[in-house]
């Protein structure tokens, strides 16, 4: 009888330490500046359990101390974050990545609406615009609100701390100067994508100017 009683004695104490080291983590997960993300799985390690986010990009999950929590979401990169000691509230932000077929799984899997995106990301197609009536590339990006000036493109106003204001130009996926851009006929533009915003950070550190994405009809 007395054995049976350390055992139950024991049995709680161990159950209770293990409660003891459980806790809900509550968190928001965010893409470019601020767009919440809807339906992210997020995947605890220790437990296997698998949580969404609801539609304001919010979660709650139970997890044990030091835990991971992996974060995913289709057309954008996953990451992990491991749970520290005495965190509470996560702030997670995803990072989408490049290219219209992402975009197309973003907005397909109901992660993100198109016109968030758009807020973020402003383009112009060879379906929806006559590229030939423009004198050269450099019209073309103009008109979409963009300054072209000083043998510099500038979606940004303000100075990076790198010290300059230019924009980074990528071209077929290729990332090519100023003076490139003159080698381009405006006939022979696919579409052009101005990006800015929080959605340049893909391109890393280059793209805190923000991002002149180019795509030629050679490059298809």
């Amino acid at each position: 009888m007395e054995k049976i009683l350390y055992t139950c004695l024991f049995m709680l104490f161990i159950s209770g330490n293990i409660h003891a080291q459980e806790r809900i983590i509550h968190g928001i997960v965010t893409t470019l500046d601020s767009i919440p993300l809807i339906g992210v799985e997020i995947d605890v390690r220790t437990t296997g359990q698998t949580v969404l986010t609801d539609s304001l990009g919010n979660f709650s999950v139970a997890t044990d101390m030091k835990d991971k929590l992996k974060f995913k979401a289709n057309g954008f990169y996953s990451t992990t974050v491991k749970v520290d000691d005495k965190a509470r509230f996560l702030a997670v932000n995803l990072k989408l990545k490049p290219g219209d077929k992402q975009r197309e799984y973003a907005v397909g899997y109901g992660h993100v609406s198109e016109e968030d995106l758009t807020s973020s990301i402003t383009n112009l197609n060879k379906n929806d615009a006559r590229f030939a009536r423009f004198n050269d590339i450099f019209d073309v990006i103009r008109s979409m609100g963009v300054d072209v000036s000083s043998g510099e493109i500038r979606i940004r106003g303000d100075k990076s701390f790198q010290g300059n204001s230019a924009a980074l130009v990528v071209v077929d996926g290729v990332i090519v100067d100023y003076d490139f851009l003159k080698t381009i006929k405006p006939i022979y533009v696919k579409s052009i994508d101005i990006i800015k915003d929080g959605a340049s950070a893909v391109y890393g550190s280059r793209g805190a100017n923000g991002v002149v994405v180019i795509k030629t009809l050679d490059g298809k």
